[in-house]
């Protein structure tokens, strides 16, 4: 199939089909509307799942060589990013909104995981378990090296301001719901008797793609209005969030088969090195980094990188990874 192919083909996937439909119902001002309440028991249940089936998985593989150096290239991908991706950044920011975007950039988005996840399995793929804990374990690498980024390297009008507090961020990286929830849930299903889990089979597995369509469907529809504000920012932060994490990908699917033989593992990690977050790395820096402003970097990563990464970037990284 070439990439053209396989473009159109994800496009034809019904879960993104539905954040197309969310980002059309926002354009035509229509009072299309997913409950507060709705939305945050979604968010969980997706992070539930996949936690769970991963550890599920995992405790049916073991922990390995491989796994510990899946891991290991995890970690490294998240404290590597931000560097390079500051000093971009800081051409034209601040070093409080560099450092913000660089961690965003070096962390992953839990959303853009469950959509490559339902992608693998349009495909017919098989993810390996430890690839849930590589996503939750690169949240806080990402957070430090933006904090230790900010504090090294001020701007001359910032080098007077406080430092900003690392175990402040280590704190809330660890935490964080999405990151307790996702390594919680890896925990559990990785001690679960197999057995008694199959009682939950129709919870853990079988509703999981209605609910990844009804969270895109909302997540199009928050994309298309954080992009107008977005917009404000100019041509320089537009291209930084199409052009960086696609070439993280690209890059990060080359280099991922010296590190495992699976092709859904490489996907993944091409994905995560692409993808940016919106959730956990926001919260954490209106903690830690109050001077950064989110209506920078909240765009980026949710009304350009994400739409970018679902309909463009994985088709692209596969492409790659099949040679």
């Amino acid at each position: 199939m070439s990439h053209f192919e396989l473009l159109i083909f994800n496009l034809k996937n019904p879960t993104l089909l539905f954040f197309i439909l969310g980002v059309i119902a926002k354009l035509v001002k229509s009072d299309l509307e997913i409950p507060s309440a709705s939305k945050a028991f979604i968010a969980l249940y997706l992070l539930f799942s996949i936690g769970f089936n991963g550890g599920a998985e995992l405790a049916v593989t073991g922990i390995s060589q491989e796994v510990l150096v899946n891991l290991i290239f995890g970690l490294l991908l998240a404290t590597l990013i931000p560097i390079y991706s500051f000093f971009i950044l800081k051409t034209k920011l601040n070093s409080f909104d560099s450092g913000a975007i660089a961690s965003c950039y070096g962390s992953v988005s839990a959303v853009t995981f469950v959509t490559a996840v339902a992608f693998l399995e349009m495909n017919h793929m098989k993810l390996g378990g430890e690839m849930v804990a590589v996503m939750a374990s690169m949240e806080f690498p990402a957070i430090i090296m933006g904090v230790i980024l900010m504090n090294l390297f001020p701007s001359s009008s910032e080098s007077k301001s406080p430092k900003t507090p690392w175990r402040s961020a280590l704190k809330h990286a660890v935490t964080n719901g999405s990151v307790l929830m996702i390594f919680g849930s890896l925990l559990i299903g990785f001690i679960s008797d197999s057995n008694q889990s199959v009682g939950i089979k129709h919870f853990t597995s079988d509703i999981f793609k209605g609910f990844l369509a009804i969270y895109l469907l909302d997540m199009g529809m928050v994309a298309a209005g954080r992009f107008a504000a977005f917009k404000k920012q100019g041509a320089f932060l537009i291209c930084f969030a199409i052009f960086v994490p696609l070439l993280n990908g690209v890059v990060t699917a080359y280099l991922s088969q010296y590190v495992t033989v699976n092709e859904a593992s490489r996907l993944i990690f091409a994905v995560l090195a692409a993808s940016a977050s919106y959730i956990a790395v926001p919260a954490a820096m209106r903690l830690v980094a109050p001077k950064a402003d989110p209506g920078i970097f909240i765009p980026m990563a949710l009304g350009v990188t994400f739409p970018i990464n679902i309909t463009i970037g994985m088709p692209l990284f596969l492409q790659i990874i099949h040679g």
